[in-house]
């Protein structure tokens, strides 16, 4: 019998179309903010109105948080192409919907759904990254994901602006270019496996394209070795969200009213986002303890500068300086739960951090109004957490482990 497999390289092709899943949960999580004033107009006759259109927006990164790491199970147990294409067809599907749905309460079931899917596609698009790539590849790799992320942001927050002119639905068209993807994928992507002679490999190259034969029940995961980061991705999440969410009420306060203005000097924090994570790749030879007080150092940094006046250039130098420290905090995180992981436990430890991450994020504006509500206004807010950052910036010299690897350094 022979154990000769057919072996497949991933490429351009590959990365691109892996890239691209990626972003999807970001047009999720910004498209629509633009026009969420007109859907209350829409709705204002329905109880509740001014909380529940909101939710429309937020929804889909607390489903995220709590479905991902069943998502990861499914990527290990079944299949992790068959599941991304599934789910980029659904996400297309159910992120229509509010194209003919007249109730809110149906609008927001729709969204619940579109969460659903983001979980698949996230948890599939990072775990097949790390799949087909090892060592500085897939470091460069994963930081190109976090620098994507930031600046698709920026365009689906432009873009969602300007399509909402045309009224408060258009900007759902977009959710149909996840059709335009699927059929791509479902063409290029492969679900990898591991062939009986790579099993001690430490290259991809050892994937093949075929089915693992005789694959028994799934190994274990790695408790212990996956907690610490998904705690700390937990707090890193609340972290990273921040002034995504609040730098526009922030500079609202101070006296800062142009939509345009405001619009720039976001899209200033978010290149310097995507310029430290682009950066990523060539810190990789770092490991998590030494990279990870310099990124929550930042971010401390600059809440504390932006909190500390009502000056809008000194608020911006906060910001950028904030932006920094999350472009270098995600990759950082994202890369030290899964270089620890093998291939059967991937995709699970990608979905517990993956939940993480999103219920941190879910979880920010939430608590940073509860701090507004105690410190009296926003800027006092965002000090105390400013100060807590900096306190977990010092704690991750004793949280991490001298052991774990450098990030360029995978263990599959």
């Amino acid at each position: 019998m022979s154990d000769a497999v057919t072996l497949r390289r991933a490429g351009a092709g590959q990365l691109v179309l892996l890239l691209a899943g990626s972003c999807l949960s970001v047009l999720g999580a910004v498209l629509i903010a633009p026009v969420l004033p007109q859907m209350t107009d829409h709705f204002a006759g329905v109880a509740g109105a001014d909380v529940l259109v909101p939710v429309v927006l937020t929804v889909p990164a607390l489903v995220i948080g709590l479905t991902a790491p069943f998502a990861g199970f499914i990527v290990d147990a079944v299949d992790r192409k068959r599941l991304l294409v599934a789910a980029m067809v659904g996400y297309a599907l159910c992120g229509t919907a509010p194209l003919y749905l007249s109730s809110l309460p149906a609008i927001i079931f729709s969204r619940v759904l579109v969460g659903l899917c983001e979980a698949a596609i996230m948890t599939c698009c990072t775990t097949l990254i790390a799949d087909y790539w090892s060592g500085r590849q897939r470091s460069r790799y994963l930081g190109l994901q976090t620098l994507l992320a930031s600046v698709s942001a920026t365009v689906f927050l432009g873009l969602g602006g300007a399509i909402g002119g045309s009224g408060w639905r258009a900007p759902f068209w977009l959710y149909t270019v996840a059709l335009v993807l699927a059929v791509p994928m479902a063409l290029l992507i492969w679900q990898p496996a591991r062939s009986a002679r790579a099993a001690s490999s430490d290259s991809p190259a050892g994937l093949s394209a075929a089915p693992a034969a005789g694959r028994r029940g799934l190994p274990p995961l790695p408790w212990r070795a996956l907690r610490t980061p998904c705690l700390v991705t937990l707090a890193g999440g609340l972290v990273f969200y921040a002034l995504i969410v609040e730098l526009s009420f922030v500079l609202d306060e101070v006296g800062v009213k142009s939509t345009g203005t405001i619009g720039a000097l976001s899209a200033l924090m978010s290149l310097a986002t995507a310029i430290a994570a682009g950066s990523f790749a060539k810190l990789s030879a770092k490991t998590p303890r030494q990279l990870l007080p310099i990124a929550f150092g930042l971010a401390a940094a600059g809440f504390l500068i932006l909190s500390a006046t009502a000056a809008v250039p000194v608020i911006t130098l906060g910001a950028v300086i904030t932006g920094a420290g999350t472009g270098l905090l995600l990759p950082t995180l994202l890369t030290w739960a899964t270089n620890s992981l093998g291939f059967e436990e991937r995709g699970r430890g990608t979905g517990l951090w993956t939940g993480a991450l999103f219920v941190g994020e879910f979880l920010s504006p939430v608590l940073i109004n509860g701090l507004s509500a105690a410190t009296g206004s926003l800027r006092p807010a965002i000090g105390v957490l400013g100060v807590a950052t900096a306190v977990l910036a010092a704690a991750t010299l004793a949280i991490v482990p001298r052991s774990a690897l450098a990030l360029n350094v995978t263990s599959d």
